[in-house]
């Protein structure tokens, strides 16, 4: 063989191996992203128990009849825990529900906002994932919302209409809908009148303990029960209700009636509490009475059964609001901020949210610090009607201000010691008028930017 033609065989062949090579590394390329694409969800540690969980753990709920639950884990995001509940409701049932007001809310809380106030004679379910909040997903995000609800109608015979859902988990990522929907009919076949807690466990993300509350009432003779499951424990400073909460009634009570008893309860529960001051895009709050008690029909507001159903669904959603604000992302320290003596309620509301949502007080009772001088800061950056020279100031029952100065009966050892407890009490008195607000909030620790900082991953 000529020199020449040895040089061209030889550069054929390396060019042929270079080829190969890069065909090999184009099919492991491949090959990778198929087994990607095909893996199961990953794996994730669920974070330490917050030390403020109520100590006896999940309550003991009632039965409630015309609702029975399911879940499954369906591998939305993660493995191994269950992600997806399925609650049917009988027909009849009233659905009433309060929701974000945000301008980026997702698209389950835009379709169950259209939703309401809807046919009640058919049957009507709640379907919820964890893992994916379907937000800011554009068109897919409500083509998701419409498979899911399509699929739960069409495999339990009642109207998309009557189907509510919620998601709840990473914002801009699209569902996976179809891991929900190869889930339905292990849902519907599992269906219990009694698998309330496995709801609630399947409707958590970060929360460290699922949450439940019930309380019972006697409608005109007639004993009533009532309960709600709730999650949340990041991201929270409704405007709204919160986060996700779902709660079940077998009283007989019209859906008008039902929605202005939800609306107004939730502006001293929900609306009242705050882990860091940022509020979600899917907060979704839904009361179902399915009227199966046999009380008399509640359709006026101003009735003794209604001022009794009313005052236990209240304090229903109150103990679920206070446990969101106990599982809040790293915290230690349960905090009631209570403000008297303001111009109006509105400027209360605002001195109340400002100490409870500042960064520089929630580290200081993270750190047991009782620096009164913070909270001094946040009545001023509030907003609100104040005077320096009127100001009064309580850690708990320990008068720590007054009239513009520290209280000469206030001793520091006094204050430190009273921060060491998991359970405080701030106080302020603006000394101006008759305005009062109280709400609730925690301490900022370094487990919030531990959980927070790799929430994707």
């Amino acid at each position: 063989m000529a020199k020449d033609d040895k040089k061209k065989t030889k550069g054929k062949s390396a060019e042929k191996a270079k080829s190969g090579s890069n065909t090999k590394a184009k099919t492991a390329k491949s090959s990778k992203k198929a087994v990607a694409a095909a893996a199961p969800a990953k794996v994730k540690a669920a974070n330490p128990v917050s030390p403020l969980a109520p100590p006896a753990g999940f309550p003991a709920l009632p039965v409630i009849d015309g609702v029975r639950f399911a879940a499954v884990a369906a591998g939305v995001r993660y493995q191994g825990r269950r992600d997806v509940m399925l609650a049917e409701l009988a027909p009849g049932t009233a659905v009433a529900g309060v929701f974000t007001r945000s301008s980026t809310r997702a698209a389950p809380v835009l379709d169950c906002q259209e939703k309401l106030g809807g046919d009640a004679t058919e049957g009507a379910a709640i379907i919820v994932n964890s893992g994916n909040s379907n937000a800011f997903t554009g068109s897919n995000g409500r083509d998701a919302v419409a498979k899911v609800t399509g699929g739960v109608a069409e495999m339990m015979g009642i109207p998309a209409a009557r189907v509510f859902s919620s998601s709840t988990g990473v914002i801009g990522e699209p569902l996976k809908f179809d891991r929900v929907l190869a889930k339905l009919e292990e849902l519907r076949d599992t269906l219990s009148p009694d698998a309330i807690s496995d709801a609630a466990a399947a409707i958590m993300t970060t929360d460290t303990f699922p949450k439940g509350a019930m309380a019972t009432v006697d409608l005109g003779g007639t004993p009533v029960k009532i309960a709600g499951i709730a999650k949340g424990s990041g991201m929270i400073a409704p405007d709204m209700a919160t986060m996700l909460v779902y709660i079940f009634t077998d009283a007989a009570i019209s859906q008008d009636t039902l929605q202005k008893m939800v609306s107004r309860a939730n502006e001293s529960t929900f609306n009242c509490i705050t882990v860091d001051s940022d509020t979600s895009t899917s907060d979704s709050l839904l009361v179902a009475a399915t009227g199966k008690a046999g009380n008399a029909p509640v359709s006026r507001l101003n009735t003794k059964e209604a001022k009794a159903f009313e005052a236990a669904l209240h304090g229903v959603m109150l103990d679920l609001a206070h446990q969101v604000v106990k599982d809040g992302e790293g915290a230690t320290k349960f905090v009631a901020v209570k403000v008297t003596g303001a111009d109006t309620a509105q400027d209360a509301r605002k001195v109340a949210m400002a100490i409870a949502n500042s960064p520089l007080v929630k580290t200081a009772l993270a750190g047991e610090d009782p620096n009164w001088g913070r909270i001094v800061m946040a009545v001023g950056k509030s907003g609100a009607k104040a005077d320096r020279d009127l100001l009064s100031i309580w850690f708990g029952d320990s008068l720590v201000a007054e009239k513009g100065w520290v209280a000469p009966s206030y001793s520091e050892a006094v204050g430190a010691d009273y921060m060491k407890r998991q359970e405080l009490e701030i106080g302020v008195d603006l000394g101006l008028g008759t305005g009062a607000a109280t709400v609730w909030t925690c301490d900022l620790t370094h487990q919030y930017i531990t959980i927070n900082a790799d929430y994707r991953s």
